[in-house]
């Protein structure tokens, strides 16, 4: 053989093994589909990616990440939620609320869907039960939604002697009717009326404020709604405006100066999600992974916003509380 054929043999074989070397490694795509933007899910997307750590997976590193956000516009979502499903990520999750799960359960029936939510995924027709989910979805479910009846039970416990009360739902929510059923068996049971207002545009939170003032009832009660708790600033600076005592299912409202929340830990709930998803990475079955419930449910009361508003806190209710903001 030649000299030359030589070198073409050699150099043949060394690009037959160069790009084996040189090619880096391919990483998973977890595809994210949230009802509002990135800015407001801060600390929820810190949880979910502690869980993912937890199952030995970072964004950056071995696993790449595409978000879709709604920005508060829940018709958007299954549109976001087939582009997502186009891009054939190994996993959606779908986080934030049932909007965000149908939306993601209507794009695809075989890629492996992880969902975060407050409501009760059977009853919402997500999955067929919560041991055995079956088909392509399984998730984790918080008391968001089933504990709305309970803040309207810590507002009447606040004002005793009142008799009518405003509930405001988003109309737009899946989980709106349920809702509004379980609080007006609730306001039977306490002997109160309610005035129940729906609203799923920011642009109309003032007009809302001021309707309630006219209609003067005791105070508000917001449904579990992701679009109401990631609006927890503006909802608390216009119940100080408006000098009207409200409670919602978010933390955030208290923390911002608004007088109660009472829901579930959405730290926790996201940070399992986060768990799930790795271990569907590292190969388990949605089908063989039960719906976890996120059990613990906090109260938070503001003794500021209760001062503010002329409606000192019975101490049953602050021994209830499980953070107390003086």
């Amino acid at each position: 053989m030649r000299r030359r054929d030589i070198l073409t043999v050699i150099g043949g074989a060394a690009a037959l093994t160069l790009p084996l070397r040189a090619q880096p490694l391919s990483v998973p795509l977890i595809g994210y589909i949230g009802p509002e933007s990135p800015e407001p899910f801060a600390s929820r997307l810190k949880a979910f990616r502690e869980g993912l750590s937890e199952s030995g997976f970072a964004e950056g590193r071995n696993i790449a990440i595409e978000y879709r956000w709604a920005q508060g516009q829940y018709n958007r979502l299954p549109a976001l939620a087939a582009d997502l499903a186009s891009r054939k990520p190994a996993v959606i999750v779908a986080a934030g609320g049932a909007p965000a799960a149908l939306a993601a359960k209507s794009a695809t029936n075989s890629i492996t869907i992880v969902f975060e939510m407050g409501g009760d995924p059977v009853a919402l027709g997500v999955v067929d039960s919560l041991s055995r989910p079956g088909g392509n979805l399984t998730g984790v479910s918080s008391l968001s939604v089933e504990v709305s009846r309970k803040r309207l039970e810590f507002m009447h416990e606040l004002l005793p002697s009142a008799t009518e009360f405003a509930v405001v739902s988003n109309p737009t929510s899946p989980t709106a009717d349920s809702q509004l059923k379980n609080l007006q068996a609730a306001a039977d049971a306490l002997g109160v009326r309610l005035h129940v207002l729906t609203t799923s545009d920011e642009r109309e939170f003032d007009a809302m404020f001021s309707s309630a003032s006219q209609l003067r009832p005791a105070g508000l009660v917001f449904t579990s709604d992701p679009y109401f708790a990631f609006r927890s600033q503006r909802l608390a600076a216009l119940a100080t405006r408006y000098g009207v005592p409200a409670i919602t299912q978010s933390r955030d409202f208290p923390i911002a100066g608004g007088l109660m929340s009472y829901g579930g830990d959405f730290t926790q709930s996201h940070r399992r999600a986060g768990i799930y998803t790795g271990r569907i990475l590292n190969g388990e079955k949605p089908a063989d992974l039960p719906v976890q419930l996120v059990t613990k449910v906090e109260l938070f009361v503001n003794l500021r916003a209760a001062g503010a508003l002329g409606v000192p806190l019975p101490p049953s209710l602050i021994s209830s509380a499980d953070v107390v903001i003086e």
